[in-house]
């Protein structure tokens, strides 16, 4: 496969961007792949997968990142590092700047994803895997008949308590207001859990951990100057939303009122044909890596016959 003259560009790795580039290889279409700032994207920072399908056994998420693009490079995609800088969507063919030069190709695959929003605090990043998670579903599992914390006000926080409800033995859910944000009937189903509490007006002050560098508990401040409370847990939950990886666009594609790119219904073309996206980047609903890895295999086989039919 020759580097030179991809007709393909992969904007973004992880599950999307990998399965597509597998897909697009094995179908014979030259792809060139720009793995992005976070190669592997957001999996590479979780440690067990237990509900990837594949795995009886679980696999470690930057392993199961390695895999995939071993998989992809094998049949034959072009792997570089950096981001996509910008796409000029006046195709096709389209110009895609990454690393200081500029590509012409007849298509363009967006798999950039989206990066969950932490609180920032000193020290978080050490625990990643060790108990702070952004995501109740993929990693509630570990947390059965544990204490948790959950992060947040908003539909999510709440559908993330519930959840976890129905797996761990006490959900805590920090909220740094005196009243929810969410709907009113995720509102009442997390009220009416007996197993969770919600602690009003409060935020994050500090992770806790144990002497193996493990959440232990959180810190919760006052926003109202009440005294500092101690909630003791192994795993915290921030769900406080995400942000699409579509800064790079500028206004070339069409994108929601949460700047996700919008796909056609049931499809993965973005409102220019020719460019498509898959994955976190266009799904605001869903978010895991299975169903990231669906809508790559969804683009690649789209991309492929929209080539056919244009001749391209």
């Amino acid at each position: 496969m020759s580097e030179t003259a991809p007709k393909v560009i992969i904007a973004g790795s992880g599950p999307a961007g990998y399965t597509a580039a597998i897909y697009l290889s094995r179908a014979n279409i030259p792809n060139l792949m720009f793995e992005g700032l976070q190669p592997g994207g957001q999996l590479t920072i979780t440690t067990d997968v237990e509900n990837f399908p594949g795995f009886p056994d679980g696999v470690m998420g930057p392993d199961l990142m390695v895999k995939l693009k071993a998989q992809a490079e094998r049949f034959g995609t072009v792997m570089k590092t950096g981001t996509v800088d910008a796409i000029d969507c006046q195709g096709p063919p389209f110009k895609v700047t990454a690393g200081g030069d500029t590509y012409e190709v007849p298509a363009v695959i967006i798999a950039t994803g989206s990066t969950a929003r932490y609180l920032h605090l000193p020290g978080e990043d050490a625990f990643h895997g060790k108990g702070l998670s952004a995501c109740a579903t993929c990693d509630g599992f570990f947390y059965r008949e544990q204490d948790v914390t959950v992060v947040g006000g908003g539909d999510t926080a709440l559908e993330e308590a519930t959840y976890l409800s129905g797996i761990c033995k006490k959900v805590t859910l920090v909220h740094r207001r005196d009243e929810l944000r969410g709907s009113h009937i995720m509102q009442q189903r997390a009220i009416d859990k007996e197993n969770i509490e919600i602690a009003w007006s409060r935020t994050i002050k500090e992770y806790l951990a144990d002497d193996n560098g493990m959440i232990r508990g959180v810190l919760l401040a006052s926003t109202k100057g009440e005294p500092d409370i101690e909630v003791p847990c192994t795993g915290c939950f921030i769900a406080i939303g995400h942000d699409p990886n579509t800064g790079f666009l500028d206004g070339q594609l069409e994108l929601d009122g949460e700047q996700y790119i919008i796909t056609k219904p049931d499809r993965t073309m973005t409102s220019v044909e020719g460019v498509f996206a898959c994955g976190d980047v266009q799904d605001s609903v869903w978010r895991q890596g299975v169903t990231a890895a669906g809508t790559g295999c969804m683009s690649a086989i789209e991309c492929e016959r929209w080539l056919g039919e244009k001749g391209l």
